[in-house]
């Protein structure tokens, strides 16, 4: 299922008495407002959570716990890899302890999960599981006056020729649908050679070797959304930029907190009334 499809099912809702948000889905880019009486918002992607990954983990569930956002938007490829919703079957997974820690979380603030290159395939199942709302790539944050165009990032890193054509191709419902009919097991060892590979590819090239977003494509996504202000992850390298005539983009630091990391990083992108503030996940926390 599309994230834009899993939008219209109420299961891709919290309860009522929970904090929402505020979603209109129609208009050329979706809007979504936080829930009234917000003061913080925070925005995080590229945790690559997993079994490969405890630090990282563990770090993510105690934010979970202890965040004082009012709401949270989670960017894309929180998961390592998501190979479809039936993974909640398996209870003693790294991805039922964070689906189960973002339940506990949704009852206190208002969630919202928009699928990145690694996690494309969550869906109706996990919306409910977690008590997110699925969001579609891109969409608008409008909190007070500010005004926010979200996306993962992905879909603009155009001089990948190679990576845009496997978008399209796994993004295609009937791809998808064959992809998912697939045994658990098989689709498990799948996945488990496609992050081999991307592990090599990354040790081959290094960050500085992942594409970036095309700045003509990012000016023109923030023009047809009538925004200032891009936020996205992917390309794991956090940085504030401007993109000239009045607009910028903010990009979203990947987690890494594992021994083995020479430089561990984990941030927090905190909206606030006085706008966009970058927090190193431990000021992100109450003392």
């Amino acid at each position: 299922m599309s994230p834009s499809a899993a939008l219209t099912g109420p299961e891709s809702r919290p309860s009522k008495a929970l904090p929402v948000w505020q979603w209109r889905p129609d208009g050329p880019v979706p809007v979504l407002a936080p829930p009234p009486g917000w003061q913080r918002i925070d925005l995080v992607s590229d945790l690559h959570l997993g079994a490969h990954a405890p630090a990282t983990l563990r770090a993510f569930l105690d934010y979970l716990e202890r965040s004082p956002a009012d709401a949270l938007l989670l960017l894309g490829d929180v998961f390592e890899v998501w190979i479809g919703d039936d993974l909640l079957e398996a209870p003693h997974g790294p991805e039922a302890e964070v689906v189960a820690a973002l339940r506990q979380a949704a009852q206190r603030m208002a969630l919202a999960f928009l699928p990145g290159n690694r996690d494309f395939l969550v869906g109706a199942g996990f919306a409910a599981a977690a008590g997110c709302l699925l969001l579609p790539d891109p969409c608008l944050l409008q909190a007070g006056e500010q005004r926010l165009l979200l996306m993962h990032g992905d879909a603009l890193c155009l001089d990948d020729g190679d990576y845009q054509a496997f978008r399209r191709q796994v993004r295609d419902p009937a791809w998808q649908a064959a992809f998912l009919a697939r045994p658990l097991a098989e689709r498990q060892a799948l996945a488990a050679g496609m992050r081999g590979a991307s592990e090599t590819r990354k040790r081959q090239v290094g960050p500085e070797g992942y594409g970036d977003l095309d700045p003509a494509a990012m000016n023109a996504a923030l023009e047809a959304a009538h925004c200032a202000l891009l936020v996205h992850g992917h390309t794991h390298r956090p940085a504030t930029e401007s993109l000239g005539a009045g607009r910028q983009r903010w990009v979203l630091s990947d987690w890494d907190l594992e021994p083995s990391q020479p430089a561990p990083r984990a941030e927090v992108l905190r909206l606030q009334s006085d706008g966009l503030h970058r927090l190193p996940l431990a000021q992100a926390l109450p003392p």
